[in-house]
């Protein structure tokens, strides 16, 4: 069964852009949930009180961190990359 996949990105923010091009080019579908949006903020908030940077990546509701997390995810072949 796929992850549920979760991109809190915002405008004009290139690592969000990086983030969900990674896991475009392989082949994973994620939800990109816009921060312009006041209630994807709020959701964001709810969730990771803390976070002070786009973009914050959820696998299967669980925090993966920003785009460096992901790439080096990526590097060892972790979830969602590799089962």
């Amino acid at each position: 069964m796929p992850a549920e996949i979760e991109v809190f990105s915002g405008p004009n923010c290139q690592n969000c852009e990086a983030a969900k091009q990674l896991l475009t080019d392989n082949g994973l579908t994620f939800v990109d949930r816009s921060i312009a949006d006041p209630d994807q903020l709020a959701e964001l908030q709810h969730r990771l009180p803390r976070a002070m940077s786009i973009p914050q990546v959820f696998v299967d509701g669980e925090h993966i961190g920003n785009d460096d997390d992901l790439r080096i995810r990526y590097r060892d072949q972790r979830p969602p990359f590799a089962p």
